[in-house]
């Protein structure tokens, strides 16, 4: 009868001791499992979001953009700057640096501006210059005058659109 009630209480012992045993893989197993999900979840997340705001870091690397030059290929653009009365005109060569992978701006076989983008680049470069300060057409504050035609641009056509922009001429009179 003793050795009954040992097998029996043996029998007993080796549940409790397998129990757990599987119990602590079991929730090894589901833990992993978790991690995965949770890091899966949230690298689709982030790469979902970075692509939705498609934000252009300029100071990362990029392929060699188009160059296009603005207006006339001999004289650039000619605006009248400062209002009506002031009567002064400012006559450029503006080159844009373009992301040829903007399809909707680039047509990829001809390397040119489409017909819709180079109207609206045309309306906002011209619209730009025309409603800056005679002021701020300075040598000094050119880097800033760039700059800032370049967030135009880019707001209307899609950041990224205009890699950079070079200023080839520029005369006030």
């Amino acid at each position: 009868m003793a050795d009954e009630e040992k097998e029996v209480e043996d029998g007993a012992e080796e549940p409790k001791k397998k129990s757990p045993i599987i119990l602590i893989l079991v929730l090894v197993v589901v833990g992993l499992v978790l991690a995965v999900g949770i890091s899966f979840f949230m690298m689709k997340h982030m790469m979902e979001s970075s692509a939705q705001e498609e934000e252009f870091d300029d100071s990362r690397p990029h392929d060699s953009g188009i160059f296009l030059k603005l207006g006339d290929p001999k004289e650039g653009i000619l605006v009248n700057v400062g209002g009506p009365r002031a009567g002064k005109y400012l006559k450029a060569g503006i080159v844009l640096e373009m992301n040829p992978s903007k399809k909707s701006v680039i047509n990829e076989e001809t390397h040119t501006f489409n017909p819709e983008a180079e109207i609206k680049v045309m309306d906002i470069v011209t619209q730009f210059l025309r409603s800056v300060p005679i002021e701020d057409f300075d040598a000094a504050k050119q880097a800033d005058l760039k700059k800032q035609l370049k967030e135009a641009l880019n707001a209307e056509l899609g950041n990224g659109a205009v890699y950079d922009i070079y200023i080839t001429s520029f005369m006030l009179t």
